[in-house]
């Protein structure tokens, strides 16, 4: 069962245990309402107490049944709460760790509730794009006051038990427990005393019939519409959530739960909410690989190397100092060191500056950071990551110094960003131990992981360095080995698509605009100032000597030899100001893209966002599909995942492949063959990958 029932003298404890959060599935919702039963047909019982094992009183749905029949069938959520109101003895919730959700919702029927301190309470289905679909927006107005609860509601943010009890005229909680540990114990004493005060038969209290208003209705609730807007305008469940709890104010509470489902229902089929769900998923599922269990055992990591103090080593670093695990990093030149332990220093000292840090935790951290200028005292660490110059040659030299002085069982981890870690395992005497760790820049602060497994990459290697992901807060992504692993290789087909767009008509502001109104963090040319485009400059003319036949706009290498490399010289497809992010357009480089048109004889073209948003983002779609069907990504929500968390693209789009599968592949395919028959773009490109001709013939989805 997915809940125990058991009797202690004249009090039934009906327990939730549904690993790992003890989530509301069919089986669970079954159990609860047997429970209940149970105990309402044994004399002896007086009062019940629902409560959860493990790590968690509830964290709502089950997300195993998202989607499925499970999900709505009977008893439903709705169901089991309206059966915990009228049930014919107290109900008191006792609530620790973790009360999210549909779990909230759950303990918002019970008669009573009892706390633990430092439980987190949250109602976060606005970051699924819904709204609360089994009561929330109804019944916490009632027990926190209207500000409160739609703050809460709006967020999605989890509070502490105790913060929320400190409330003036909070109705949440009857009773805040003197700690975790004596939970059970005063749950029990107060259904005892509760059994008590109703043994004359009188009613229950219901949160449902508490009174629901706010002085200033009218003014507050648009104030509140402004602010989400501003804040969310891409979003339609955060506005939706003012309007279910405004109802809950102006409505009697039965009007109110068929309003609250009615949006509820209808935000369930909305490309944003379907989008978030997805990423949901898909997130949890990018730590699990086909071929290695979860039980496969992990090498411990108590200590980690970090070869180079630039930016990335520096901020690889403050990872693991983050995360309590001590650092020691190597240079070659006790300048560089300085300099990287100084960034790493300012870096800490704007969190503490901004509040986000506390002084005592800053020199925590700081404690657990060494340095050192020789390979020898490296050797006894747990894990080294290599953060040097992306030349294979510089990488050679590193791994053969590290095979040399790595203890036994060590892992080695290249930090490349295109590099072959097969050929960099090979230069060491232990292939399996070594793995590619990609960070994105900056490493301290970007969310993707892109964990690359070599050939012979023991499986232990793989395990281990996904768990210690887990550690450091990174969402990590399994690649194979090829060209620029997942995201970089999609990148390049999309910086191309934005070269053609340029020589056809387009003005790098034109192209970016697009894209950002699409919901890109950045559009090409901008990130590329970012980056450096240097970077992609010396990629360029890589692909010259190995891939000659391959079509190329000129006008980023023409930019690249007036020295505009982006922000990191003030000057790169815009111009920029010291300290400041902002692209200012500049007329020198239209002008040397007009000139490039003129001597190529092409007339420029009215090109409309719509055609280039198609063109940057099917590029993307194209080259996936080739990802996915070569096995370099081990499914296709993988992909999505790498380019929400570590390039920019819309979350409320779920990642490039969810995006095709709203807009339908078959309409992608014959957008892709429009562009094929342009003469200035890259026909052969345009063919469709075989895996999405396929689907989009069958009528299937990625």
């Amino acid at each position: 069962m997915t809940a125990e029932y058991q009797v202690h003298g004249d009090v039934a404890v009906i327990t939730l245990n549904n690993p790992p959060v003890n989530g509301l599935g069919l089986s669970t919702r079954q159990a609860i309402v047997e429970g209940l039963e149970k105990a309402e047909n044994d004399a002896a019982v007086k009062a019940i107490v629902l409560t959860g094992a493990g790590k968690a009183f509830s964290g709502g749905a089950d997300i195993r049944e998202f989607g499925s029949p499970k999900a709505i069938q009977e008893p439903n959520l709705l169901s089991v709460i309206i059966r915990v109101e009228n049930t014919t003895k107290p109900v008191i919730a006792a609530l620790h760790s973790v009360c999210m959700g549909g779990g909230l919702e759950l303990a918002l029927g019970a008669h009573y509730r009892i706390a633990a301190p430092g439980c987190s309470v949250a109602l976060p289905e606005v970051k699924l794009g819904l709204i609360p679909g089994a009561g929330g927006t109804q019944r916490l107005p009632r027990v926190l006051g209207v500000e409160a609860a739609l703050n809460m509601i709006v967020s999605g943010e989890p509070v502490k038990s105790e913060m929320l009890a400190q409330l003036p005229g909070q109705k949440l909680f009857d009773k805040l427990s003197v700690s975790a540990a004596s939970l059970a114990e005063e749950a029990l004493a107060l259904a005892r005393e509760m059994a008590a005060k109703h043994a004359d038969g009188s009613a229950f209290p219901l949160v449902r019939n508490l009174p629901c208003k706010h002085k200033d209705g009218d003014a507050y609730f648009q104030f509140a519409r402004n602010m989400v807007k501003g804040m969310a305008k891409n979003y339609p469940a955060p506005a939706k959530c003012v309007d279910a709890v405004e109802a809950a104010t102006q409505k009697k509470f039965v009007d109110g739960m068929a309003f609250e489902r009615e949006i509820f229902i209808n935000l369930m089929w909305t490309p944003e909410c379907r989008s978030l769900r997805h990423l949901f998923t898909s997130e949890r599922a990018a730590s699990k690989i086909p071929d290695v269990p979860e039980d496969t055992a992990k090498r411990e990591i108590a200590s980690v190397a970090v070869i180079g103090a630039g930016t990335m080593g520096g901020g690889i670093s403050m990872n693991f100092l983050n995360a309590g695990i001590p650092v020691k990093m190597l240079e070659m030149k006790q300048e560089a060191l300085d300099r990287g332990v100084a960034t790493i220093r300012k870096n800490y000292e704007a969190q503490v500056k901004k509040g986000k840090l506390k002084q005592d935790k800053y020199e925590q951290r700081m404690a657990l950071l060494s340095t050192t200028l020789s390979y020898d005292e490296i050797g006894a660490a747990d894990l080294v990551i290599e953060a040097v110059f992306e030349e294979i040659g510089v990488k050679e030299a590193v791994f053969k110094e590290l095979d040399r002085v790595m203890k036994p069982g060590a892992i080695l981890a290249s930090n490349t960003s295109t590099l072959d870690v097969n050929a960099i395992a090979n230069f060491t005497q232990r292939p399996q131990d070594v793995v590619g760790m990609h960070f994105f820049s900056p490493a301290n602060v970007m969310k993707l992981l892109e964990v690359v497994r070599g050939e012979e990459t023991a499986k232990d290697v793989l395990a281990t360095v996904m768990a210690i992901s887990k550690k450091i807060k990174k969402t990590a992504v399994v690649s194979g080995v090829c060209d620029g692993f997942i995201g970089n290789r999609m990148i390049e087909q999309y910086g191309r698509q934005g070269g053609f767009l340029l020589d056809e008509g387009c003005t790098p502001a034109q192209v970016d605009k697009a894209m950002e109104k699409f919901g890109m963090a950045m559009g090409p040319f901008r990130m590329g100032d970012l980056a450096g485009n240097d970077i992609g400059w010396a990629i360029r003319k890589r692909r010259y000597q190995e891939k000659p036949d391959m079509k190329y706009s000129k006008t980023a290498d023409l930019l690249c030899e007036k020295g505009r490399f982006g922000q990191k010289t003030g000057a790169g497809w815009y111009d920029y100001v010291p300290g400041k992010r902002d692209a200012i357009p500049n007329a020198e480089v239209v002008q040397m893209i007009e000139e490039h048109r003129k001597a190529l004889g092409i007339t420029p073209r009215k090109i409309s966002d719509e055609e280039i948003v198609q063109r940057l983002v099917f590029s993307l779609v194209n080259e996936a599909a080739h990802i996915v069907e070569e096995g370099i990504a081990n499914k296709a929500s993988d992909i999505d995942v790498v380019y929400i968390f570590g390039y920019g693209f819309p979350v409320y789009r779920g990642g490039p492949l969810n995006y095709a599968n709203e807009v339908g592949l078959f309409n992608v395919v014959q957008a892709m063959k429009r562009f094929a028959k342009n003469p200035l773009d890259d026909a052969k490109f345009w063919e469709p990958a075989p895996l999405l001709a396929k689907l989009a013939a069958e009528g299937k989805t990625f």
